[in-house]
C-alpha cells in the first residue's frame, strides 16, 4: 500500500476527532524586470487560439463522520427492538426514495472459513443477462477475493455495499441470532461498520451508501449508530434463498413471487448451492411479467 493509501486510511479511520484537511493551490506571480514600469506590446502580434475555460471544480467530498462522538452520542442507551424487520430498516425500494416499480436483487458475501466463496455461475448468468445487483461485501470475504471484489466493483452493473467488518449481529449488549452472539457494545457497533466502510471505500473509491448485518438482526439502537455514520440499514421483503439452503426449484418460486420495489436477499459466496440456478430462471420470469431491476 503506498503512501497516499496509508494517509487517506489514516484519515478516513481516525475515531479521535476527525479533522478535514483541505489543500489550497496558490499561483506564483511572475516577477517583473528591474526598471520596468509598463508592459510593451508585441510589435509582431500572432493570432492565438482561444484558452479552454478552466475545469470546473470538483464537488466537494462529504465531510467524515466523528466517529468518537457518534459513539459517544449512544452509550447509555437501552435498546427495545430487536430483529430484521424494525423500524427504519428498508424493505422496498420506495421507502428509499428509488424506483417503486423495479425489484432490487442484493446477494450478500458473508465470508469466514465457510463463507468465501464466489458463485461465478450467478455473477457470470447476470452479467450475460445485463442484470443489476447489490452487492453486500463482507470485510472477511474482500480479504479472501481481492482481485475479484476490484472486478465486481469496476462492473457498472453491480453497486457495492458494506456487509460489515465480522459479520455479527448488530447489537449494543451482545444479542444472538440463530446462535451468532452479535457486537457487545456500542463501538463495537460503530467498529464493525466503519471499519468495512473505510475498507470498501478503498477498494471502489466511493463511501458505502447500505450496511446489513451479519444474519440481517440488529436493535433500534445499532440502527441509529449506522445511520450517524452515513449507511442505512437494507432489508428485505423477499428471503430469495434461506441463506444459501433453498434447492433451485425454491428459489425460483421465492424470488418469482416478487413484486415491483421490493428488496430480494440472497447469497452470491456458496457456488454449490441451488441459487444461481434458481435465481437466473427467476429473472426471466420476472422480465416476462414486465419488471425491471434496480440497484440500492
Amino acid at each position: 500500500m503506498n503512501q497516499h493509501r496509508i494517509a487517506r486510511r489514516s484519515a478516513l479511520l481516525g475515531v479521535g476527532g476527525i479533522l478535514g484537511l483541505a489543500l489550497s493551490g496558490c499561483a506564483t506571480a511572475r516577477p517583473v524586470a528591474p526598471g520596468s514600469s509598463r508592459v510593451t506590446a508585441d510589435p509582431h502580434p500572432r493570432e492565438v487560439a482561444p484558452a479552454d475555460p478552466p475545469a470546473a471544480a470538483a464537488p466537494a467530498a462529504p465531510p467524515l463522520p466523528d466517529v468518537e462522538a457518534i459513539i459517544a452520542a449512544h452509550e447509555g442507551r437501552a435498546p427495545s427492538q430487536w430483529g430484521t424487520d424494525i423500524p427504519g430498516v428498508i424493505r422496498t425500494g420506495g421507502e428509499a426514495g428509488l424506483d417503486p416499480a423495479a425489484v432490487y436483487l442484493t446477494l450478500d458475501a458473508c465470508g469466514g472459513s465457510a463463507g468465501s466463496g464466489f458463485d461465478a455461475p450467478l455473477i457470470e448468468g447476470l452479467t450475460a443477462a445485463a442484470v443489476p445487483a447489490t452487492l453486500f461485501l463482507n470485510h472477511g470475504w474482500i480479504a479472501a477475493n481481492y482481485q475479484l471484489a476490484a472486478a465486481l466493483a469496476a462492473n457498472p452493473l453491480f453497486s457495492i455495499q458494506n456487509h460489515g467488518t465480522r459479520h455479527l449481529p448488530l447489537s449494543v449488549n451482545g444479542s444472538s441470532a440463530y446462535g451468532i452472539p452479535g457486537t457487545a457494545s456500542v463501538r463495537e457497533v460503530a467498529l464493525e461498520v466503519w471499519e468495512n466502510h473505510v475498507a470498501l471505500t478503498e477498494l471502489t473509491g466511493v463511501a458505502p451508501r447500505w450496511f446489513r448485518p451479519g444474519t440481517a438482526h440488529l436493535d433500534d439502537v445499532a440502527l441509529s449508530v449506522s445511520t450517524a455514520l452515513g449507511e442505512r440499514i437494507a432489508g428485505f421483503a423477499i428471503n430469495g434463498d434461506g441463506g444459501a439452503t433453498l434447492p433451485a426449484h425454491s428459489v425460483t418460486v421465492a424470488v418469482g413471487a416478487a413484486a415491483g420495489g421490493e428488496i430480494v436477499i440472497a447469497h452470491m459466496n456458496q457456488p454449490g448451492s441451488g441459487t444461481a440456478a434458481g435465481i437466473l430462471a427467476a429473472v426471466q420470469q420476472l422480465r416476462d411479467r414486465g419488471l425491471s431491476f434496480g440497484v440500492l
